[in-house]
């Protein structure tokens, strides 16, 4: 699926998702990755939604984002609230969705300008 959103200059953009692959402007990541609304995009290592842990998302809030945009992989799968405390404590919102959808979201909140960041899990292409 190919994306066209308006950007600020200067912002990250998800320009395409694909099974097992995302592209944030013309790179292509194949592993979990964290998307800024600004700046340095990160690898993040998760695998899948089982594996994630409270350090994860502590590596999230540390980044200070306004709202994260979990992407839970190909299907919706929820986390336990205890792992997303430091989010939760920080007052930072956070809502989970497929990851496909969690791209297009993002997308919609950077070209509206918010301090938004994208915890995406890429997992392989079947």
């Amino acid at each position: 699926m190919k994306f066209q959103p308006d950007t600020p200059a200067g912002g990250n953009v998800i320009s395409r998702q694909e099974p097992g692959r995302i592209w944030v402007g013309a790179v292509a990541w194949t592993h979990s990755l964290l998307v800024p609304w600004a700046g340095e995009v990160l690898a993040w290592d998760a695998a899948s939604p089982a594996m994630l842990t409270a350090a994860h998302f502590a590596q999230v809030a540390a980044l200070r984002p306004e709202v994260v945009i979990f992407g839970s992989g190909a299907r919706l799968r929820f986390v336990a609230p205890a792992v997303l405390r430091s989010l939760i404590d920080a007052r930072i919102g956070v809502e989970t969705m497929d990851t496909p959808a969690a791209c297009r979201t993002y997308n919609v909140l950077v070209s509206e300008g918010r301090r938004v960041l994208a915890a995406l899990i890429v997992e392989a292409a079947p």
